[in-house]
Order: structure tokens, then C-alpha cells, then sequence
């Protein structure tokens, strides 16, 4: 985290651009403070990078899970601008939940949490030993599976609700199948994929 002060917000958010070598749309930051008198101006900002996301992100999973009295320990990667936290404690199954739901739940509130801190949308994703790259092995199996059957059949499959991190999973996993069209529908908890045969 750097600061930025100068005589307006305006100003400092133009100084760190021209510091950083970076648009503003790309820039972030919170403003400290912004003092108007009389005599003058003053305004400080503090400019963040991703590692500061990361580390308010782990900081933030750390304290909620705490209040359950569960130390968790985390692991941070980012690949494709997605930033991948892996959780492991010694109440991994509490964590998860049944099927997978309250690891979903953590994961809903953490980015949540991180958008309302930095103003802007991460792509977050929470693991547990393992858990989730288990789920989608096992989602883009039987993705592949119903797919090869719409293959033969012609008939449109529609899979069973699931979060975006998974229905992602499929839709790339299904991508290059000939014949082959992936499409997300419904709203919200109810939003499900449809896999069509196309000519």
C-alpha cells in the first residue's frame, strides 16, 4: 500500500497514475482524507495493489472462521486473474459443509467483504484439502458423459443448479466437443446449464 497526498483527491489519484504508470480505471485506492479551508487544500489517498487483496482476503476468511474457534491456515495463488485461497485446518469437513455449502458460503462473504473494501469485483475462489478440484474432476466427468449422449441422441440436457465457479468448469471443459453448445440459465441459486447438440 502507497499514499498519495496533494491538494485535491483528484490530484493524488492523478500523482499515483503517473507514479505507478497506470490508467486510472486500473487504479486502487481509498481516500484517507480530503480537507477544504479557507486558506488550503489537502487530500491523502492510499493506493493498493493485488497483494494487498490477498492479504485483506486471508485476513478477513482467518477472523470469520476464528469466531467459530477453527484456527485455519492459508495459501494464496493467482492464476488468471483469479485469485485461488486454499483453507486447512483440523476441521476441514466443518468448513466445507454438507455438500460443499457452507465452503460456498465463506467463499459468497469473502468476496463480498473484499469488493466492499477495494470497490471492485475479484474473482475468489476457496479450497479445503483438496475439495473442490475433487467436485470439478468429478463435474467434468459427468459433464462429458451427458455431452457424449446429447452427442448421440440430439436431446438437450439440463444439469442440476450449481455455483459459477463450477458451471465455469463446465462450460470450458465442454468447449471444443463437436456438436457441442453450453449455455447457463435461470436466475440466481436456480441458474443451471443446458447442454444442446447444434449442427
Amino acid at each position: 500500500m502507497k499514499k498519495y497526498e496533494a491538494k485535491t483527491v483528484e490530484a493524488a489519484i492523478d500523482l499515483a497514475c503517473q507514479d505507478l504508470m497506470m490508467e486510472r480505471e486500473s487504479l486502487m485506492y481509498e481516500v484517507v482524507y480530503e480537507k477544504k479551508t479557507l486558506f488550503s487544500k489537502k487530500a491523502e489517498i492510499n493506493v493498493f495493489d493485488l497483494s494487498d487483496v490477498v492479504e485483506y482476503a486471508q485476513s478477513y476468511i482467518k477472523s470469520s472462521i476464528a469466531t467459530f474457534g477453527i484456527d485455519v491456515e492459508t495459501k494464496a495463488t493467482i492464476s488468471d486473474d483469479i485469485i485461488r485461497l486454499s483453507l486447512n485446518s483440523e476441521h476441514n469437513s466443518i468448513i466445507i459443509g454438507k455438500g460443499g455449502k457452507t465452503l460456498q458460503a465463506i467463499n459468497e462473504l469473502t468476496k463480498l467483504a473484499v469488493s466492499a473494501k477495494f470497490k471492485r469485483r475479484f474473482r475468489i475462489l476457496l479450497d479445503v484439502g483438496e475439495y473442490k478440484n475433487d467436485k470439478y474432476h468429478k463435474l467434468v466427468h459427468m459433464a462429458k458423459r451427458i455431452a457424449r449422449d446429447v452427442q448421440k441422441t440430439k436431446t438437450t440436457a439440463t444439469l442440476d443448479p450449481m455455483p459459477a465457479d463450477e458451471r465455469r468448469v463446465i462450460h470450458n471443459a465442454l468447449s471444443h466437443m463437436h456438436n457441442i453448445k453450453t449455455e447457463s440459465v435461470g436466475d440466481g441459486k436456480k441458474r443451471q446449464i443446458t447442454i444442446k447438440y447444434v449442427e
